[in-house]
């Protein structure tokens, strides 16, 4: 299973479907990368040498792409100072609502979760 920046890709995935398990590439960004090296798209994962490895992770560092943990770091850094400037985006985020202009009074299910029954309930008989 070949390692690049930390990450196992999968090995029997095409080179531009495992390259996508790395946080911060996408299609786009894979097949530009297969593209770059110089790379067979039909080849698996399992078959990349040494050096291809090192020519995709140099072609990573000539673009400068921020990629998995300082991504990771940066998306969080941004929700909170959204979150400490108290805007609306940031209070959203906090409260677990929908961020981007959605309706909430039906739907919005997946950000909310499970639905919280709130009403009158039958007084046990003694």
């Amino acid at each position: 299973m070949p390692r690049l920046l930390g990450v196992d890709i999968p090995a029997k995935k095409k080179v531009a479907f495992s390259l996508r398990y790395i946080n911060g590439i996408g299609p786009t960004r894979a097949d530009l990368l297969v593209k770059e090296s110089g790379l067979n798209p039909d080849m698996r994962a399992q078959d990349l040498t040494e050096e291809q490895l090192n020519k995709i992770l140099h072609i990573i560092t000539e673009h400068k792409w921020v990629l998995e943990g300082d991504l990771r770091r940066e998306i969080a850094g941004n929700l909170k100072r959204l979150q400490a400037i108290n805007c609306y985006r940031g209070v959203r985020h906090r409260r677990s609502l929908p961020v981007r202009g959605q309706r909430t009074s039906t739907n919005a299910r997946t950000r909310k979760g499970p639905r919280k029954t709130v009403g009158v309930t039958k007084a046990k008989e003694v």
